[in-house]
């Protein structure tokens, strides 16, 4: 059964985020991480990367919000 997730490298933001490479679900979308409390947010690229999973898109971070609290 062939892998039908598509997935994403992310790039900048926290050096610590636990993940690299992240479902995108639709294709093309912004992401929206949660990490710690709040969110980082990452924008689609017009870069493609080679990794372990195949070519996948670039997505690099752009801003950060945090919840309230």
């Amino acid at each position: 059964m062939a892998d039908t997730v598509t997935k994403a490298v992310l790039e900048g933001g926290p050096e610590d985020l636990p993940e690299r490479i992240v479902p995108v679900d639709p294709p093309g979308s912004e992401l929206k991480i949660p990490f710690r409390a709040g969110y980082e947010h990452f924008r689609q690229t017009s870069r493609l990367q080679q990794t372990d999973h195949g070519t996948l898109p670039v997505y690099e971070w752009w801003e950060r919000t945090e919840l309230p609290g």
